[in-house]
């Protein structure tokens, strides 16, 4: 038993090296008997280590040729994927449309009145509010979609908004860009649920998206822009100023 706690013990501590770079994706690790010493267990040890993470996806144990680094990583459980929020947003309009029509099918006065409270709540100048308000409608929307696993799904979309750092920025960029904007799809997005109209609803939760989706574009061009502004006013200080004589 404790041989096998072990093993797993080393498998958990190859990973964590694999995933920080040490063993990068498609190189050789080190042979049994140098991570035997490395790791002061005994090579059966560490080829039991090894067959765990080969049966895992994370390295390729080739017959007479070493042991390699998968190229492809499989996430591990919890694990937030590297997206762009454009990637985001797209699944978002996709999950969270179908979320809204069938939410509006299954609306009660109770779960509008609160959507209403939260719209309010949105158009508030407190950031901190209103970015809150903004996620407890989407919550409470895909709550009220009957559907658990679609629940989940829009769930962990929010945490990538909220935890993947490059995502937040963008996020934030946008909804500092066109608040009036955000605030008037959520209206839109209400009036259909309380019409109980379920393709209004999926359309203005998509036209929603598709704005944001706009929104980030002038904004990665205006980032642009300026970013080639600022290496040609560098280039003429460099090559048109005088030299010193």
């Amino acid at each position: 038993m404790a041989e096998q706690r072990l093993f797993h013990t080393i498998a958990e501590q190859l990973s964590e090296m694999i995933e920080k770079g040490v063993f990068p994706a498609g190189s050789r690790l080190p042979g049994e008997r140098e991570l035997a010493e490395r790791f002061d267990v005994s090579r059966v040890t560490i080829r039991e280590a090894e067959i765990a993470l080969q049966a895992v996806g994370r390295i390729e144990i080739k017959t007479g040729a070493g042991v390699y680094v998968c190229e492809e990583q499989p996430l591990r459980p919890g694990k937030l994927p590297d997206v762009s929020a454009f990637e985001l947003t797209e699944a978002r309009s996709l999950i969270e449309a179908e979320a809204a029509g069938l939410a509006a099918k299954l609306m009660t006065d109770e779960t509008l009145e609160r959507l209403r409270e939260l719209l309010a709540e949105m158009e508030t100048p407190d950031d901190a509010v209103s970015t809150a308000a903004d996620k407890q409608f989407h919550a409470l929307i895909a709550k009220a979609s009957g559907n658990r696993a679609m629940l989940h799904t829009i769930e962990t979309l929010w945490r990538m908004r909220e935890e993947l750092p490059a995502v937040k920025r963008s996020y934030e960029a946008i909804c500092d860009d066109d608040v009036t904007a955000r605030s008037r799809e959520h209206k839109d997005i209400l009036d259909a649920l309380e019409a109980r109209d379920p393709i209004a609803a999926r359309t203005a939760m998509r036209q929603h998206f598709l704005r944001l989706i706009s929104s980030m574009l002038d904004v990665t061009e205006r980032e642009e822009l300026l970013k080639v502004r600022q290496r040609a006013t560098e280039s003429r200080q460099r090559f048109l100023t005088p030299a010193d004589e």
